[in-house]
């Protein structure tokens, strides 16, 4: 059983799970802080302001930072997502009040320099020019904005040079200031720590009052109504293809089904995907499957690096094998074989206390009431094969479908004609 979180009459949240037999413990302060909280004129600023977090405090330099947590051993790092940013720190038990302190004094008193704001905003521009020249995860950028276009959760995570560079100190603190208050954060605990010392930790270095009640993202909004498509033409030596279709939130029922489904379609090298694009028709050479889950939306993306000329033949076989599992129930051995392969990775993340923390942050940051592993594994063992044929056939519609795609493609018109289920 998974400890419950406590709140403090500051409105932090606190959460431990103790692990006694562990040498380690990971810390992690969660902030209710993303790119959805954001708009067109300061996209990136979330993960700007990570950035900074790591130049030091008012009374740290970055140096002495990382001199205090890897002079014990540790490690620590920090990332920004979509509806979330976090801090994190791994140490030995016997360091877990510097671990607290440490993550403390960054997310309330970071020093904000303007200098290094310009400095860090520059190191920025260049990491969004890098990731544009990969067409692999490009394209994936450019999926999201069809996916919720003219929306913050379609927006890049870190931005554009544009955002960036328009972005000043006045920004950060003002942004900072409005999000970095303590009834916005979560501390979690994962290791030999007792739930008694993570508590008294937080009120000694994370009492600071509240300043005003957490700020709402705008809810996504999906207004679809037939297959799109994007082609961003490039003279690269592999085309890139990120399908999506729109898909069930964090907390939806089907959750757990969407996930086996995915599992069977494209998770892993004895998926359906993989086996039939690539071991049999070798069409390409990476494929894979993966669903995205938030708080209000959802969806269920499919991506492959291939050669321009099995492009079209590519997507054929991926719409046949997508009609296939809504209207044949998938055989008994495959959906067993799914489902230890989720519950195997799943009791893996629970080894490591890093893994862990993660893993149950994420939940409690985002009010998922599901944290027991155990019920959760018989979740997992409760779904059937028309749980399987009734998620698919509400995932996969023509309505919802998305296809992005960047490389060197001859016949755009052809792409259209295949988008259809």
């Amino acid at each position: 059983m998974e400890k419950s979180t406590e709140i403090r009459n500051n409105g932090l949240a606190v959460a431990a799970k103790p692990m006694s037999h562990m040498e380690s413990i990971s810390l992690g302060i969660w902030i209710k802080a993303g790119a959805r909280y954001e708009n067109r004129n300061n996209n990136g600023i979330s993960h700007l302001l990570e950035h900074l977090l790591f130049k030091g405090t008012e009374t740290r330099g970055m140096r002495e930072i990382k001199e205090a947590i890897e002079g014990r051993g540790g490690s620590f790092n920090g990332f920004t997502s979509e509806e979330v940013t976090c801090y994190l720190v791994k140490l030995l038990a016997k360091d877990a009040e510097l671990g607290v302190e440490i993550l403390s004094d960054m997310v309330l008193n970071p020093k904000l320099d303007e200098k290094e704001i310009e400095k860090e905003k520059s190191v920025i521009v260049e990491e969004i020019n890098m990731y544009r020249d990969i067409p692999a995860q490009h394209v994936h950028e450019i999926l999201t904005e069809m996916l919720w276009p003219d929306q913050p959760l379609g927006m890049p995570l870190a931005g554009t040079p544009e955002s960036v560079n328009s972005t000043h100190k006045r920004d950060v603190d003002a942004y900072k200031n409005t999000f970095y208050n303590p009834n916005n954060m979560l501390l979690i605990g994962v290791g030999r720590i007792k739930e008694g010392k993570l508590l008294s930790l937080a009120g000694k270095y994370l009492s600071r009052p509240a300043r005003q009640e957490p700020v709402k993202f705008e809810k996504a909004v999906n207004d679809q109504r037939e297959p799109l498509l994007k082609v961003a033409k490039k003279d690269t030596e592999q085309t890139h293809m990120a399908l999506a279709f729109h898909a069930m939130n964090r907390l939806s029922p089907d959750r757990y089904a969407a996930s086996i489904l995915n599992v069977i379609l494209g998770a892993n090298m004895s998926s359906r995907l993989f086996h039939v694009v690539r071991d049999e028709l070798a069409l390409c050479y990476e494929i894979s499957s993966s669903v995205r889950k938030y708080e209000d939306a959802g969806a269920f993306v499919i991506g492959a690096g291939l050669d321009e000329s099995n492009l079209i033949k590519a997507l054929e076989v991926i719409f046949k094998e997508l009609n296939r599992i809504k209207s044949e129930p998938i055989p008994d051995e495959e959906l067993n074989r799914a489902k230890e392969f989720y519950k195997g990775q799943l009791l893996f993340t629970m080894e490591d206390t890093m893994s862990r923390m993660l893993w149950l942050g994420e939940k409690i940051i985002s009010k998922e009431k599901e944290l027991d592993v155990k019920k959760i594994v018989d979740r997992i063992a409760r779904i059937n094969k028309d749980d399987i044929m009734r998620v698919a056939g509400t995932i996969f519609k023509n309505e919802s479908m998305n296809l992005a795609v960047i490389g060197p493609v001859k016949d755009e018109s052809g792409l259209k004609g295949v988008l259809h289920l």
